[in-house]
């Protein structure tokens, strides 16, 4: 028995009311996310009649996968909370999911955006707070997937109102990082900056973030959380399971699904992007794998090494995310990879 699965499923008790049990709520959403009149829920639907799914997990550790099988027998809708599977052109690098299974549950927020597009966590739940409202309607039980930990926290811990920090900021960030290099631009953040230390700053995005609002504003970006107005789901409405992936077995399945991606014609849709001639510091530019196999097409380096590096980051990617998850989530039901649909909707209080 696995050690936490007498934890992992107990059973939650959940009504399901038809949709014609309730009426929409006219409460405002108000300050966490603007330009949107109403609210997707009702007091009275709290636990009980709409309580979305969440999965969150580490990249290729298989989360699309029972996601997409968790909306065929629940009736339900997949939902993208991965801040690369948005962008349009990115097929086979961001591991999107695959035509035939997107034909067995209805899938959003796919490949939507275009890449010369910075598309914003505050735009994602904007999208998704339409789409929860939509799905409630409809009678749908929406299973939002992916791995970007920073969304999840926005959608049921809320998002920080922090103003929008101006491009000659981003751009002087990123030269400084690029000159000093991670390690050094880290200590000139916590003597800047000593609060970030709360942060994910192993993350160079969040350095950088970090770096951004401070200058910018005057005001450590852990203050401006402090600020954050309520979020849009909390967890209590909602059913959220969290990835428990194991190191060793999340690296084999990392290098064999790079390798599968390469023969599968990768290559073909990294040399597409290269030839729009893209602002290299806009996010779709950075996805992970992306740069090394980039580089290799410019000719600075060979496919073995360009390969071979994109691997790497793809590891320390899974690292970070594996950290977020423990340290950012850790209230989530945990379930080990591999885990059934179907006893992860009896653990959802749902028929299987």
């Amino acid at each position: 028995m696995h050690p936490h699965q007498t934890r992992i499923f107990s059973v939650i008790r959940v009504t399901i009311l038809r949709p014609s049990d309730y009426r929409p709520s006219t409460r405002l959403v108000g300050r966490l996310v603007s330009n949107l009149s109403h609210s997707p829920y009702d007091r009275r639907m709290e636990r009980t009649a709409f309580s979305p799914i969440l999965i969150a997990g580490p990249t290729a550790s298989g989360k699309s996968s029972l996601a997409v099988t968790l909306a065929e027998r629940a009736g339900g809708w997949v939902v993208n909370a991965d801040s690369m599977q948005v962008y349009s052109g990115w097929h086979l690098l961001t591991a999107r999911p695959e035509p035939a299974d997107e034909t067995r549950a209805p899938h959003h927020l796919y490949g939507h955006v275009d890449p010369d597009t910075r598309h914003s966590v505050g735009a994602w739940l904007r999208e998704v707070t339409a789409l929860l409202r939509t799905a409630r309607e409809a009678g749908a039980v929406p299973v939002i997937v992916g791995g970007t930990g920073l969304y999840f926290t926005a959608l049921t811990k809320g998002l920080s109102t922090v103003p929008p920090t101006p491009d000659a900021v981003r751009h002087d960030a990123e030269d400084k990082l690029a000159r000093m290099g991670a390690e050094a631009f880290r200590r000139e953040l916590l003597a800047y900056d000593p609060a970030a230390a709360a942060l994910d700053i192993e993350n160079p995005r969040r350095m950088l973030r970090a770096w951004e609002v401070m200058e910018a504003t005057g005001r450590s970006i852990t203050d401006w959380a402090r600020d954050t107005p309520p979020p849009l789901l909390p967890l209590d409405r909602a059913r959220a399971f969290a990835l428990d992936a194991d190191r060793d077995t999340l690296v084999t399945r990392i290098e064999r699904r790079f390798d599968g991606m390469v023969e599968g014609g990768m290559l073909d849709e990294v040399s597409a992007m290269a030839a729009r001639c893209l602002d290299p510091s806009l996010p779709a530019m950075k996805a992970v794998g992306a740069p090394p196999l980039m580089a290799h097409l410019r000719g600075e380096m060979s496919l073995d090494d360009a390969i071979t590096q994109a691997k790497t980051d793809t590891r320390r990617y899974a690292k970070r995310q594996r950290t977020w998850l423990r340290n950012q989530m850790a209230e989530w039901t945990r379930i080990p990879m591999g885990a059934s649909a179907g006893d992860v909707l009896q653990s959802a209080g749902m028929k299987s």
